[in-house]
C-alpha cells in the first residue's frame, strides 16, 4: 500500500468518475471536496457567537479575533471556513437566526450558485502613438495585419482603442480618437473581419463607441465603468457587451497615492452599484463583463489582494476580466522594463485565471494561448 498527497483537483465530479464512484455518490462527495473561504466584515458580535457555534456544529469553522465570546466591541472580522457541503448547510441554517445571519445565509446561496464561463483571449490593438507599451501600437494598415496575426494566433477577442489610458495620461478630443480609429474600423468592416473574430472598442467616447458598433464590434471596453449613460443606452441599442471597469480618480490623477480602507469592499460595492445602474436602462446582467482595473487607481497591495480574492467578483453572475499585460505593478515585484515583463504577465494572468477571470486581455496572444493550453491540461 502507498499513499501520496494530490494536488488541487480542479473537476472534481471528473476525478471521482475516473476512479469508478458510483454515480449517486459522485455529486456528494464533489461538494466534500471543496474548501472554501469567506470573509466576513463587521459581522455584529452575537451573530459571530452564533455562526461560531452553528459552524463547529456541522464540521466547519468560523475564524474569530479574541474577544468575541465577551462581547468587547459591537462588531468584528470574521473568516468562515469548510467545504462546498458545509456552506450549503449553513446557508440553509442561519435563515432563521437573527442579527443579521439571514443576509449572510442569502449571500452564501449566492457564491454556491456562480457561473463558470470558458477563458477567453483579448489581444490589445492601440490606434495611437502614447500608449505605455510601444509592441502594441498600430495604424490602419499595420493595424490589420497585427489583428489577422493575433487572430491566427488564438485571439477570441481584439480590443482596439485610440487613447491611451496610462497612468499621467492627457486627454483627448473626440474627434481626434475618432479620427484614430475609423480606419481600423473601416477595414474591420470591409473585410468583414467580425466574423473571424469578436471586436471590442476601448472607448468612452459615444460618437467613437456608435462607430465601432456600426462596423462590426460588438463588446464596448469602457475605462469609466459605465459613468456615462449614453454608452449603456449604446449596448442596449446593439446588444452589445458592455465592460465596466473600476477605476479611482481618472488616468491624469489615479495612481497619486491611492487609498481604499477596504479595496475589496469598494471594488464590490462599486460593481454591485454599477451593474444595477445598466439593468435600470434595459441592459442584461448576461452583457455585462466586469474588471476589477488593475493598476488604475492602485498601489500593488491592492493589485495583489484583488488578483488572489478575484474569485469573490463572479459572485455576480459576469464573466470577470483581467488586464495586467506587462504593467507596471511587474516592476514593484521584479525590476523589469515594460519590453522584459511577459513572464510577470503570465503569472499574474494564469493565476487570476485560475481565480476565476475567464478573459485575458493581453499583448502577447500566443504566449498566452500556450500558457492556458499547457495550464488547462494540468487542471
Amino acid at each position: 500500500m502507498k499513499i501520496y498527497q494530490l494536488g488541487h483537483i480542479t473537476d472534481k465530479k471528473a476525478a471521482l468518475k475516473a476512479l469508478n464512484v458510483e454515480s449517486g455518490g459522485i455529486s456528494i462527495m464533489a461538494k466534500k471536496m471543496e474548501l472554501l473561504h469567506f470573509f466576513i466584515k463587521d459581522l455584529k458580535t452575537p451573530a459571530a457567537n452564533i455562526l461560531k457555534q452553528d459552524a463547529l456544529s456541522i464540521g466547519a469553522e468560523l475564524a474569530v479575533p479574541g474577544g468575541v465570546i465577551l462581547c468587547e466591541k459591537p462588531t468584528y472580522d470574521c473568516i468562515l471556513m469548510g467545504t462546498r457541503k458545509h456552506m450549503e448547510l449553513l446557508s440553509k441554517k442561519e435563515l432563521a437566526q437573527p442579527f443579521g445571519l439571514k443576509t449572510i445565509a442569502m449571500e452564501l446561496k449566492k457564491f454556491l450558485a456562480v457561473k463558470t464561463y470558458p477563458t477567453q483571449i483579448m489581444g490589445v490593438i492601440n490606434a495611437n502613438d502614447d500608449s505605455f507599451f510601444s509592441g502594441s501600437r498600430f495604424k490602419a494598415e499595420d493595424a490589420i495585419k497585427q489583428i489577422k496575426e493575433m487572430i491566427e494566433s488564438g485571439a477570441d477577442i481584439i480590443d482596439i482603442g485610440a487613447v491611451s489610458s496610462r497612468p499621467g495620461a492627457d486627454e483627448v478630443s473626440a474627434e481626434e480618437e475618432l479620427a484614430r480609429i475609423k480606419p481600423v474600423c473601416d477595414i474591420i468592416k470591409a473585410e468583414k473581419l467580425y466574423k473571424k473574430a469578436t471586436f471590442s472598442v476601448d472607448s468612452y467616447t459615444p460618437d467613437v463607441v456608435a462607430y465601432a458598433l456600426d462596423s462590426g464590434f460588438t463588446i464596448i471596453n469602457d475605462i469609466t465603468g459605465a459613468s456615462d449613460d449614453a454608452i449603456i443606452d449604446l449596448a442596449v441599442k446593439y446588444d452589445a457587451r458592455l465592460c465596466i471597469m473600476h477605476m479611482k480618480g481618472t488616468p491624469k490623477t489615479m495612481q497619486k497615492d491611492p487609498y481604499y480602507d477596504d479595496v475589496m469592499v469598494e471594488v464590490s460595492d462599486f460593481f454591485e452599484a454599477r451593474i444595477a445602474k445598466c439593468e435600470g436602462l434595459g441592459l442584461v446582467r448576461e452583457n455585462i463583463i466586469l474588471d476589477v482595473g488593475i493598476g488604475f487607481g492602485k498601489a500593488l497591495e491592492h493589485n495583489l489582494t484583488l488578483i488572489k480574492n478575484m474569485a469573490h467578483f463572479k459572485v455576480f453572475g459576469c464573466e470577470v476580466l483581467v488586464g495586467a499585460s506587462r504593467k507596471s505593478m511587474i516592476n514593484k515585484i521584479s525590476t523589469s522594463t515594460t519590453e522584459e515583463r511577459l513572464p510577470g504577465t503570465l503569472a499574474i494572468h494564469l493565476k487570476a485565471v485560475e481565480n476565476g477571470a475567464s478573459i485575458v486581455r493581453c499583448h502577447d496572444v500566443a504566449e498566452h494561448q500556450q500558457a492556458l493550453a499547457v495550464l488547462r491540461a494540468m487542471l
